[in-house]
């Protein structure tokens, strides 16, 4: 019998051949970032803070503490970051109960990716119940596994949330193909030996080595992401 889906690229005895795809969420497969920024705006404005504009290319894509500590510091406002961290997080959680739109080009990539069988992770700096609520729109059985930023003890920027997927998923992080949007996930996943497909959300990614810049996910396909592994690109 014969498939009417092509088979994987079976390179992987030569050592050359894409073994999974890491996939950050915010900004990256849903189109949430400017939502992230609506609930900090509004948070702070119920404070009596006034966010510049510059503050959003700061906190884009960080951890929730970083981004807390960094937007109290700037303002001046009187909240702890753990309480700010809460109310952000619950605030974000109530704005996508109706579901997230998805960014042109995720669903068929995610689809492309599931009928190859390609070993795929969400990695996301976002907390457990804030990925739960996105998989709903996105699809849980897409995903091999998920990594939240709150399950592990560092964060992006550092490698480890890339390091642990890779390893659950075993795999050589070299031979994983991480799609970003952010500076901050781009940083963690070069950290990790991976490589890298940055598309820019909210503010510019330039190209480096080991690096490749998109503007969009319906520029992408897996022939694509393998190239990445292979230096097609």
């Amino acid at each position: 019998m014969t498939s009417s889906i092509p088979a994987v690229d079976a390179r992987s005895a030569a050592g050359s051949a894409l073994q999974a795809v890491l996939l950050d969420m915010d900004g990256t497969l849903v189109d949430t970032e400017g939502f992230w920024w609506d609930v900090e705006v509004a948070v702070f404005a119920e404070l009596g803070h006034q966010l510049l504009e510059e503050y959003r290319e700061v906190v884009v894509g960080g951890p929730m503490t970083r981004s807390a500590s960094f937007l109290i510091q700037a303002t001046g406002a009187k909240i702890a970051v753990t309480e700010l961290a809460v109310l952000l997080n619950t605030r974000f959680a109530e704005m996508i109960g109706q579901g997230v739109p998805l960014m042109p080009g995720a669903r068929r990539l995610l689809a492309e990716l599931a009928a190859h069988g390609v070993p795929t992770a969400l990695v996301s700096a976002s907390h457990r119940h804030i990925i739960d609520r996105v998989l709903l729109t996105l699809g849980a059985e897409n995903f091999a596994l998920t990594v939240a930023g709150d399950e592990i003890a560092r964060t992006k920027p550092h490698p480890d949330p890339y390091l642990e997927a890779a390893a659950r998923l075993g795999v050589d992080p070299s031979r994983c193909a991480v799609v970003e949007d952010t500076m901050t996930g781009v940083t963690a996943a070069e950290a990790a030996g991976c490589r890298v497909l940055a598309v820019p959300s909210v503010a510019p990614i330039p190209p480096a080595a080991g690096r490749t810049v998109v503007g969009s996910l319906e520029e992408v396909d897996l022939t694509f992401l393998r190239g990445l592994i292979t230096g097609m690109h």
